[in-house]
């Protein structure tokens, strides 16, 4: 569910916020393995800049600033959380692969 927010007057003439959800999915889709390299990277950096979007107005700015305060210590959080996620994820397709080379799974190239 995406939530996002609307500033609006309302009939009786007051200003009011309001949160919106999507009821229905009318998403497109893309086939991303028929993408030529250019427009896969376009594709990734909308998709970046789309769930940026979607996170900066989840809350409230200064109270986000305020919490993560003047120093590094978020930025060494995060980067500390991404490399550690990285190894687990290489970690992972190891395990898949062996279990492939086991004949415990099933792979088939181009699926």
């Amino acid at each position: 569910m995406f939530l996002g927010w609307e500033r609006a007057v309302g009939m009786d003439g007051a200003t009011r916020d309001f949160y919106v959800r999507q009821l229905g999915d009318w998403k497109g889709s893309v086939d991303v393995e028929q993408m030529v390299p250019d427009g896969l990277a376009l594709y990734g950096r909308l998709c970046a800049w789309t769930l940026a979007r979607a996170h900066a107005r989840s809350g409230d700015p200064v109270a986000v600033g305020a919490y993560l305060g003047n120093g590094d210590a978020f930025d060494r959080s995060v980067t500390d959380f991404a490399e550690r996620y990285a190894d687990q994820n290489e970690q992972d397709y190891e395990q898949f692969v062996k279990a492939i080379r086991a004949g415990h799974l099933e792979a088939h190239e181009g699926v």
